[in-house]
């Protein structure tokens, strides 16, 4: 029992240092997410997104990175793009780029892994977007088109989202400027904390029993072999639910544990694009041949990015066994800790509150 509670401690303990590591690019990416949402229009995405040319995959693409929302949460708002008349290359990219990165995500990056990871996650993500655009729009024709499921505008309730988190936000009069910035920063702080706080303290808890429990002799074999171990985080991302945040302190203690950072930057693409209960819904709304495409985009192009970014690291004299430079362990500072308490209270407060509704 005491040797129980002892695994316990440690392991809060480890998942602490990397939350007060995570705290307050977490604030400070929520603070941006609600500016997003307060202050672009709710019908600009499908604006630009009509039609199925390379135009509106370039579009989908780049808009999709900043927006805050899940593998869950961005399938009703593909379903709505869908019906409006976007095509099937441009609705793929929005699913892709939108998951795998966000303002939120990018902060974490930078505050648990590296300022180089932090850059060549989203811009991967984006030609991976691109990328499977191109691909759906190139096969679309060999399918044929099939109205979207009404199923498709809500995924299933085992899903991590809400209905708040759809986008579907959009109103016919602009309301002031301070009432508009006060509902986004509600919405960060209360509908999408809710949504992934749950997910981001499982990453947390993952982190710190990865740190505990997983020693570097353990993942020797596999860290040893650069593709093995990509293949390895693959089979790992693919069927799991794990939010772009969420991914990352996961990601940052495997690398501490020696997984290179094209394993780490595999994880970090296939998982928030891909998970059991989203491949369901895309299959009814873009078809199956659409939905293996979209799938096989994710797979090649991250493997090839991961190889990538491996020889990336090697020519910039980087060890890929030794990437990540973060002490988690380190003495952490007194703001750093007041953000992680901060954050943990208004998580709290949004999963209650949310409870409650």
């Amino acid at each position: 029992m005491n040797e129980f509670i002892a695994l316990l401690h440690s392991v809060l303990v480890a998942s602490w240092h990397v939350l007060v590591e995570a705290a307050p690019w977490m604030l400070m990416g929520f603070v941006v997410a609600g500016l997003f949402r307060a202050f672009l229009p709710g019908d600009m995405i499908a604006k630009h997104m009509g039609g199925g040319g390379i135009k509106g995959i370039l579009k989908a693409s780049a808009l999709g990175v900043p927006v805050p929302l899940c593998s869950c949460g961005v399938l009703p708002a593909a379903a709505g793009l869908r019906k409006q008349g976007a095509g099937k290359g441009p609705v793929a990219s929005f699913l892709i780029s939108t998951p795998e990165t966000g303002v939120d995500s990018i902060a974490v990056t930078y505050a648990l892994l590296d300022p180089l990871m932090t850059v060549i996650r989203p811009l991967v993500s984006f030609v991976t977007a691109i990328a499977a655009g191109v691909s759906v729009a190139f096969f679309e024709r060999f399918e044929k088109t099939a109205p979207v499921a009404p199923e498709a505008e809500k995924p299933a309730g085992s899903c991590c989202c809400s209905s708040t988190c759809s986008g579907d936000d959009a109103k016919p009069e602009r309301p002031p400027f301070f009432e508009r910035l006060r509902g986004g920063l509600a919405f960060a702080f209360s509908d999408l904390l809710a949504d992934i706080g749950k997910w981001f303290f499982l990453g947390l808890l993952l982190a710190g029993c990865i740190s505990v429990f997983v020693s570097p002799d353990m993942l020797q074999r596999v860290a040893g072999n650069e593709f093995l171990s990509m293949l390895m985080m693959l089979a790992i991302s693919v069927p799991l639910y794990v939010c772009a945040t969420a991914s990352t302190p996961v990601a940052a203690a495997l690398a501490l544990k020696g997984i290179s950072p094209g394993a780490a930057l595999v994880f970090l693409l296939a998982g928030p694009a891909t998970n059991a209960a989203s491949l369901t819904v895309i299959s009814r709304m873009l078809g199956r041949t659409s939905t293996a495409v979209y799938l096989v985009s994710i797979i090649v192009m991250s493997l090839a990015a991961g190889m990538l970014v491996n020889e990336l690291y090697r020519y910039l004299g980087l060890d890929i066994t030794h990437w990540v430079g973060k002490q988690v362990h380190a003495e952490p500072s007194v703001m750093a800790v007041g953000a992680a308490v901060v954050l943990v209270a208004l998580t709290l407060r949004a999963m209650l509150v949310k409870g409650r509704q």
